[in-house]
């Protein structure tokens, strides 16, 4: 039946999807640390980590964000940490343990970086910082630096999966294949693409095209909407600002399936969305199968 219910070109999406899935390389255990990456700035990274992580806290998961684009670090910013006198950066010149660099904001923690001062630092040192606290948390969630540099390294080396964000467009597209890359170079775990700022129109390309050309899965599509960035203004998460909203729905679903929940809603456009699924639907219902069985 679900086959059935899918075009030629999802069929391919879905069983590519099937091989592209390992049960045993994905860690769905306490401390699960998962890096957010992009090549590019702009397309809404940092953004994605703080909705993300609020759906998962949503959920009753123990989450940490951190802020691990220490040479421009801007996700304190977006949650109202302004200037912090325990960042990471204080972690790594040794002047404070990582769990004093932890800011409750009761939904969830956050460790920010520094802003206005660029001490000399070895990102690399990230994994090492984390393991002390990694198995407090039920979910890491790793805000890396918009280039491909020694700081996105250190995320990936730290991270036990990686998310990709990427945007429609050819730009964003050719720092996604590099990201993806540069990953695979070093036996690293994708889980996926988080595919941001869809305006939805014939000119954008199409999930087909990018899952053609970085062979990753889809599996939430973010349409554009200006509440996004309203509630980056206001210094708080989206999903607390508009939690009905179709972009904050799919970080939720998202955030269902990463952690092995079912996401169910009683809507007659849910029930209509499981007889013809969007791509990225099929692609969390295999995700989901493959992992979680």
């Amino acid at each position: 039946m679900f086959f059935k219910a899918c075009d030629e070109i999802m069929f391919i999406s879905v069983t590519t999807l099937i091989s592209y899935l390992n049960k045993d390389s994905f860690i769905f255990l306490m401390g699960k640390i998962v890096g957010v990456l992009s090549l590019k700035g702009g397309v809404g990274k940092t953004s994605s980590v703080v909705s993300l992580g609020s759906c998962l806290s949503d959920l009753g998961k123990k989450v940490l964000l951190v802020d691990c684009n220490f040479s421009a670090p801007n996700l304190g910013m977006h949650l109202n940490i302004i200037n912090p006198e325990k960042t990471l950066h204080h972690v790594f010149e040794r002047n404070v343990h990582i769990s004093e660099a932890i800011h409750d904001l009761d939904k969830f923690h956050v460790i920010p970086s520094m802003i206005f001062k660029e001490p000399k630092i070895n990102p690399l040192k990230l994994k090492d910082h984390l393991r002390s606290i990694k198995n407090k948390y039920d979910i890491i969630l790793l805000d890396s630096s918009p280039a491909l540099n020694d700081e996105t390294l250190a995320v990936m080396l730290a991270a036990d999966e990686l998310l990709i964000v990427t945007t429609p467009d050819y730009p964003t597209l050719s720092m996604t294949l590099k990201a993806v890359k540069n990953a695979r170079e070093r036996g690293l775990k994708i889980i996926g693409l988080i595919l941001n700022k869809v305006y939805g129109k014939k000119f954008e390309l199409s999930i087909a095209e990018i899952e053609r050309t970085v062979d990753v899965p889809v599996l939430a599509v973010i349409p554009h909407d200006i509440n996004a960035i309203k509630a980056v203004s206001s210094l708080q998460p989206w999903s607390d600002r508009k939690p009905n909203a179709k972009g904050v729905v799919e970080y939720r679903k998202l955030a269902h399936v990463l952690v092995g929940e079912k996401y169910t809603s009683n809507k007659i456009k849910n029930i209509i969305n499981r007889i013809t699924p969007a791509r990225q639907e099929i692609n969390r219902e295999i995700f989901y199968t493959s992992v979680f069985g």
